[in-house]
């Protein structure tokens, strides 16, 4: 007997990453050999290397999730559905950490390597997932010849109020995030972007390995194995970043997560972060990162605003701020110019320029996932709403924080 399985409702390698939200997944018998009647009882098993993701399992859309289930597949080759996910609190530290097997309980039949696939403290990676992560990045700038140049041509003076001053600012940096991750996918499927949690000591993330240190005029300087060496964008070659703060501590005067959590259940109160604690934040450094538009020549830049998106999720997730129906999630206010209300498409993946919005519209189209469908090439406001799929599944943006929990 063999038999096929399904990820994401897709047989293909690069759809074997699993988050917190349950994926769809297919079981088939593709060759009956050796079968006696319509169906065969099959066993569907999470198993984990050491140190490694783990997968949970349910036969149905809703249920609580069991380590194994057993399913009665038909012996005709139609397919049966079930869900997977990753187990809350044990991501994968690598590609194929952790298999989805199948066995007719004496036999295993098909074992299928997949990840748990979520954003990390930058701060608690391993090495090898900061490697990976450096490596992806420094080619994704390719010494400023990259697709990179795309994502710093986003955020300039020009483009500025597309992403800042109104309520659009948490969805359309989420929107940013969401393509240069995926790019940095297209380049190591394993890499997820991680975050800087600013509130807190990350010495881990001011090395030279890393995201390198700065020397008295501000000077990044990187070790000779670190692909950032070779970072380059507007031309330049290097990072100038002097923190106000020593980096074996947290930047004074920021709110921390509890007290920007509190800032209120309402968008319209909770938005108010784009002050402290996020732009508290990029002002504790002299140099690129404290000016909007040339803080994305900085690549902590991104660290800085994937904590930003965390927050924004953790608030979600505490208020219930998930429907676009529901006033509380977005503050839609009459005045807001284009790109700020929850109809408008986004720029630039709207490919619109010109009059109220920029000249141009770097990048085209937002990059597709494997995995999912949302938000297509022309994400609109509220497509960055519900991205756990919390409300409707299809709205899914296929990405996770390591303690944000879907439920």
């Amino acid at each position: 007997m063999n038999v096929e399985l399904q990820i994401h409702d897709s047989t293909s390698p690069d759809a074997r990453f699993l988050g917190w939200v349950p994926s769809p997944c297919r079981i088939r018998v593709t060759d009956p050999s050796g079968t006696t009647g319509p169906s065969v009882n099959l066993q569907i098993t999470g198993n984990t290397a050491a140190g490694g993701g783990q997968v949970v399992l349910r036969t149905g859309t809703t249920g609580a999730f069991a380590t194994k289930i057993t399913v009665a597949v038909p012996t005709n080759g139609a397919t049966v559905p079930f869900f997977a996910a990753g187990r809350f609190g044990q991501p994968s530290s690598s590609n194929g950490d952790v298999s989805i097997e199948v066995s007719d309980r004496a036999n295993l039949i098909i074992s299928v390597p997949v990840m748990v696939r979520i954003r990390k403290n930058a701060n608690l990676l391993s090495t090898a997932e900061r490697d990976r992560f450096v490596s992806a990045f420094g080619k994704l700038n390719d010494q400023g010849k990259g697709r990179f140049r795309d994502f710093r041509d986003m955020h300039v003076a020009v483009s500025l109020s597309q992403a800042h001053g109104a309520p659009g600012f948490l969805p359309w940096h989420r929107s940013y995030l969401l393509d240069l991750e995926r790019d940095l996918q297209a380049i190591d499927q394993s890499v997820s972007l991680p975050y800087w949690r600013f509130d807190q000591p990350a010495p881990n993330i001011f090395t030279a390995d890393f995201f390198g240190t700065a020397d008295q005029n501000g000077t990044v300087q990187f070790s000779a194995t670190n692909p950032l060496q070779f970072w380059r964008t507007d031309g330049q070659l290097g990072v100038i970043r002097r923190p106000k703060f020593p980096t074996s501590t947290a930047p004074p005067n920021l709110l921390n997560e509890a007290q920007t959590l509190a800032l209120g259940g309402t968008f319209k109160s909770f938005r108010q972060m784009e002050g402290n604690p996020h732009g508290s934040a990029h002002v504790s450094f002299v140099g690129s990162i404290d000016n909007p538009a040339t803080a994305p020549k900085d690549p902590l830049f991104f660290l800085l605003h994937c904590n930003v998106d965390r927050l924004w999720a953790k608030w979600q997730r505490k208020f219930a701020r998930f429907d676009l129906a529901v006033p509380a999630s977005f503050d839609e206010i009459a005045t807001s110019r284009p790109g700020h209300k929850l109809s408008d498409t986004m720029w630039p993946w709207n490919g619109v320029t010109g009059h109220t919005r920029p000249p141009t519209a770097p990048g085209g189209p937002m990059s597709a996932s494997p995995c999912v469908t949302a938000p297509g090439p022309q994400p609109r406001v509220e497509d960055m709403l519900d991205y756990q799929g919390e409300i409707a599944s299809a709205s899914e943006l296929g990405f996770d924080y390591d303690d944000a929990l879907f439920v």
